[in-house]
């Protein structure tokens, strides 16, 4: 293990011997899951430093504990994952540490926490309060922990005001010089420039007002800070060769998310307009999903998902989706064993990239779980934005143990 997992794990050692004491004192409830993770890449990688095969080994916990009658509460949630030969996956962060206070119409939370937003399937264009974790997995799924005051006022009516003061800025980690996923030429990962200087930053705002009217549910948000996804500079480095430099710009980002239920189906819609890195832009995904709910009296669920994603940027848009095409399937089994299946394709209208992926999941007995991941990418156009991934094609497989 090299000294970066070394000192991260000596870090999760003594969150563990901290808080197990005070979890004897304070009966907190404590969860989680440890597992191994198997990431396979069965082609050749476009650098020599880059590997075939990737183990590590990650470790989430969840430690929570209430009083005042449930209105108060604390959770913290420490995540650390150890990998092979990628020192930049090798990776500590504190996914929560906060402190919840509610009352009858308003609710404050203080600390680090995750906040997602989005409704759509292929992509979540609103979700934009926590940084990526653009190491854990290339879903884009998962985040690292974001500090901030959350006010959250509550409408008689049915309706949510959330309020946030962020209060501090998470760069994006990306794969180090071993790692596979990453861009050709590489990000520099020691060096990030900034639009805006000192303390305004790392401060940003943002309001979302969410309700529900019938079938409908809707929301509005807005932000404006140091956007989450960087502009990449193409610069040199000290030896001369060329590398991208990630460029974090301040940005206002208006959003509205959509979703309209009815018998079977699931209409869905998320926009956003952006100004602030080098254009004003639109950008929206939507679509549908229909579902046979217990499929020939076997108590299996079986949905359809068609997306279209659209980046008015159009070929010059430093993101995969500009205008896309997504279908795919969801099964779920509803067994003992929670046995999930889902499976997509995206096409590129233009370009006619292809990318599929497969993820899979079942439980094994009470406390075991195996999770499995596809991803392929074919037909990678020159001009893609995912042509250094062209040689990516990868199998994931995690066995956990879930407490």
């Amino acid at each position: 293990m090299n000294n970066k997992a070394m000192i991260c794990a000596q870090r999760v050692l003594f969150l563990v011997l901290i808080v197990f004491p005070v979890k004897s004192l304070l009966a907190w409830e404590v969860s989680g899951y440890g597992g191994i993770e198997s990431l396979g890449f069965w082609e050749s990688p476009l650098e020599n430093q880059q590997q075939h095969h990737y183990l590590s080994g990650v470790i989430e916990a969840e430690f929570y504990h209430e009083w005042n009658d449930g209105r108060d509460s604390l959770v913290f949630v420490p995540f650390f994952r150890g990998s092979e030969h990628d020192d930049k996956r090798t990776h500590f962060d504190i996914r929560e540490l906060n402190w919840v206070t509610v009352a009858d119409l308003w609710e404050l939370r203080v600390g680090i926490r995750k906040e997602f937003w989005g409704v759509t399937e292929s992509q979540h264009l609103v979700d934009i309060i926590n940084q990526t974790d653009r190491v854990e997995n290339s879903d884009t799924e998962d985040k690292l922990g974001q500090p901030m005051i959350n006010l959250a006022l509550i409408d008689p009516q049915g309706g949510t005001l959330d309020l946030f003061l962020l209060t501090g800025f998470r760069e994006a980690v990306f794969p180090g010089v071993q790692g596979r996923l990453r861009f050709s030429p590489r990000v520099n990962t020691e060096q990030a420039h900034y639009d805006a200087k000192g303390f305004e930053r790392h401060l940003a705002v943002a309001a979302r007002y969410v309700r529900s009217v019938d079938q409908w549910d809707f929301a509005l948000s807005f932000f404006h800070g140091t956007s989450r996804a960087p502009r990449f500079l193409r610069t040199k480095n000290n030896d001369g060769d060329d590398q991208f430099t990630a460029y974090y710009e301040q940005i206002n980002q208006a959003g509205i998310e959509l979703q309209f239920t009815e018998g079977n189906w699931l209409w869905k819609l998320e926009s956003i307009v952006r100004e602030g890195q080098d254009q004003t832009y639109f950008a929206g995904t939507g679509g549908l999903e229909y579902t046979w709910f217990n499929v020939f009296s076997s108590g299996t669920d079986f949905g359809v998902l068609v997306e279209y994603m659209y980046d008015s940027r159009g070929f010059n848009a430093p993101v995969f989706y500009q205008d896309d095409i997504m279908a795919g399937f969801r099964l779920t089994l509803n067994d003992v064993q929670s046995s999930e299946l889902l499976a997509g394709m995206v096409i590129d209208r233009r370009r006619r990239t292809q990318s599929y992926s497969i993820e899979a999941s079942r439980r094994l007995g009470d406390s075991w779980k195996m999770a499995l991941e596809l991803r392929l990418l074919t037909q990678v156009a020159e001009s893609d934005f995912s042509y250094s991934l062209r040689n990516d094609d990868q199998l994931r497989f995690e066995l956990s143990y879930h407490f």
